[in-house]
């Protein structure tokens, strides 16, 4: 296909918007009806037969508007070749809603039409929902990430440079299913998610629009898809820049689409609107893309291969300072976010900056890490050439315990989380804590702060979970503030003042209270003691010895408390993390120090491999689970598929005997 020539080419008539069609009801049809679909085996003539009378109720328009009249816009700024892109007006991101529509004459709404206006400046305002910019990568992460569902490995997130002005612009592709022609119309609009599966993070219909607009003032998507014996391939373009140099006062989302024709083994547009209408599309995209040739744009496609998508976020936001808020200079392998030097800080106060409860703050590899509590092993994130390592938080804990909290409304339970508790390993040393709450394997609030940590109670206390009876907000930062939520956070507040009153002697501090735990002494201890009738014996205190609350040890723990009270008799006191026995004999050349300080190490590594092996049942049941969903999540679509199948062989047939 050959490149726009500079002819100007007018838009067409009132685009296509929203229909409201005549019966005993006025029915206003939204931009994207769910209930239409298309034959996968259709021609490109039936095509058009069926979709030019619905242009906008099924998403198949090449300008998509969301709402219908037509802005009187000069068509010169639609289609003139530039070998520049231009700027935005405002490259500062919280500055930039300040829109200016006096460029273009008003549109007159039409009151006897039912439709939605919207205007760009909701662009705007729908993006400062993220306040944090690496919030908005990873929800175009997620979206990715739900792909895997559909045989996605991977994600890559870079810098790549927009050969218009060679500014940096942000690039993020996957190798997943991709979308048709209709789901990327889906994409492009407010509120419409073809995401069924109950593992799926996105489901609001709303994060790729405010993502991509918090990270910059325009998007190009580029999208291929093989299924149905369909092959296709999809161009779309949401710019602020062309929104607001135009002076539009509605959304307009330019469009082009292409399928392959088997006859031909070639690429070819899908004309579904007249050729005028396509190239219309195309030359607003050769003007205000970062790409101003056909060859130059098509040719993006040729590292997606069959299926996947790729999105690329270009005039970037600049921050207050005026320069990027993404910075791609600093780390070559990592993409940070600009903050204040901290070179000269004290050796103490380093020692915080440079643990992962801080680093994730400012560094995308670090906070991808973290991002999600599971990730399949055939699936990779990759940050500018290099492969994000999976972090479990759980992990940096010492002295853990594993505490289960079932919310309860009304009387009934609304579910159940076992909480992973602790001291970071750096402890007393760091001054971080909080809990890391996941939310269908996504974190939500990392580090989340639960109390006040004026007088150090608390210091060095961190928690990971997994809270799937809440719901996050849309923008994945934080939870609705429903009741179940407030309960929730204020057990975990009980939670860090009941694990720091009676743990924080492990650290160095003065215990407040007892510990409820026992004190666990292994077998062969019990067994010397016991040999011992006569002579004081007295252990020094287990630094890594604290109680585990989950259902599988109790028995152990039973045992070993009988046990013990047994073997030492009555004269014995366990402090939980001191055991004296009161002066009897003079026998106690059969046990001397070194020989206890043996076997208490003995003892605290069997502690410790109890805990990793209830750690990894706890992560393998997750995992069964997950895995039993998805699995009949893939037999009810099977079973739909073999379904459409039979009804396809069934037509075929009828059409024979025909």
């Amino acid at each position: 296909m050959r490149a726009v020539d500079g002819k100007h080419v007018k838009l067409e008539h009132g685009f296509q918007g929203c229909q409201v069609k005549q019966g005993k009801h006025h029915e206003l049809i939204v931009p994207h009806q769910a209930n239409v679909s298309f034959h996968p085996f259709q021609s490109r003539e039936e095509c058009r037969e069926n979709r030019s009378s619905s242009a906008f109720s099924t998403g198949q328009s090449g300008i998509s508007m969301l709402d219908q009249a037509q802005s009187p816009i000069d068509d010169t700024s639609l289609s003139s070749a530039s070998p520049l892109c231009p700027a935005p007006i405002c490259r500062q991101f919280w500055k930039a809603g300040n829109y200016e529509d006096a460029l273009a004459p008003k549109t007159r709404i039409q009151s006897a039409k039912n439709h939605l206006h919207v205007h760009p400046k909701f662009l705007h305002s729908n993006a400062t929902s993220h306040k944090w910019a690496f919030g908005a990568v990873a929800e175009l992460l997620d979206n990715s990430f739900d792909e895997i569902q559909n045989g996605a490995t991977f994600v890559i997130v870079d810098k790549i440079i927009n050969p218009r002005d060679r500014s940096a612009a942000l690039l993020i592709k996957d190798d997943g299913g991709g979308m048709d022609p209709d789901g990327i119309r889906c994409c492009m609009s407010f509120g419409f998610s073809e995401k069924k599966s109950k593992s799926a993070i996105g489901k609001y219909g709303n994060g790729f629009k405010t993502s991509s607009m918090r990270l910059g003032a325009d998007v190009i998507v580029f999208t291929r898809r093989c299924d149905h014996n369909r092959f296709t391939q999809s161009i779309g373009l949401l710019s602020y820049t062309f929104l607001t140099r135009t002076g539009l006062d509605r959304i307009v989302v330019p469009m082009v689409d292409y399928e392959f024709n088997r006859t031909t083994g070639k690429m070819e547009a899908l004309l579904c609107h007249g050729k005028e209408h396509f190239q219309t599309n195309l030359a607003i995209l050769l003007r205000w893309s970062p790409y101003s040739e056909v060859n130059k744009l098509l040719s993006q496609f040729d590292d997606i291969g069959t299926h996947g998508t790729k999105v690329i976020i270009y005039n970037l936001w600049f921050s207050d300072d005026g320069i990027s808020e993404l910075d791609f200079d600093t780390d070559p392998e990592d993409i940070r976010l600009r903050r204040l030097s901290k070179s000269d800080a004290v050796p103490s106060k380093l020692i915080n900056e440079e643990h992962i409860g801080n680093q994730f703050r400012y560094s995308l590899r670090v906070y991808l890490s973290i991002l999600y509590l599971w990730v399949p092993a055939n699936f990779k994130m990759i940050v500018r050439g290099r492969i994000v390592q999976h972090h479990n938080l759980a992990n940096d804990l010492k002295f853990i315990e594993y505490i289960l909290y079932k919310p309860q409304t009304g009387g009934t339970a609304d579910g159940q989380v076992v909480t992973t508790i602790g001291f970071l390993k750096e402890a007393p040393q760091v001054n971080i804590h909080g809990f890391n709450v996941y939310h269908k394997n996504r974190l939500i609030l990392p580090f989340w702060h639960v109390v006040s940590y004026s007088d150090s109670r608390g210091r060095g206390v961190v928690g990971v979970l997994q809270a799937n009876f809440v719901e996050p907000t849309h923008n994945k930062q934080e939870f609705e503030k429903t009741s179940l939520f407030q309960k929730l956070e204020t057990r975990l507040k009980e939670m860090t003042w009941e694990y720091w009153d009676y743990h924080c002697g492990l650290i160095g501090y003065q215990v407040k209270k007892a510990p409820l735990a026992q004190n666990l002494v292994n077998d062969s201890l019990n067994h010397v003691l016991k040999s011992v009738p006569h002579e004081p014996v007295q252990l020094i205190r287990s630094s890594n010895s604290v109680g585990m609350k989950r259902p599988q040890c109790d028995s152990f723990l039973e045992s070993c408390k009988t046990n013990k009270r047994t073997t030492l008799g009555p004269d014995v006191r366990d402090m939980g993390h001191t055991i004296e026995t009161q002066p009897v004999s003079s026998t106690v050349g059969l046990l001397n120090d070194k020989e206890a300080m043996v076997l208490i190490e003995e003892n605290k590594k069997l502690q410790m491999q109890c805990v990793e092996h209830a750690k990894t049942e706890d992560a393998l049941n997750t995992k069964v689970l997950w895995l039993k969903q998805e699995l009949q999540e893939a037999n009810s679509e099977y079973n739909r598929m073999i379904a459409e199948l039979n009804a396809l062989e069934v037509g075929k047939t009828e059409k024979k005997v025909l």
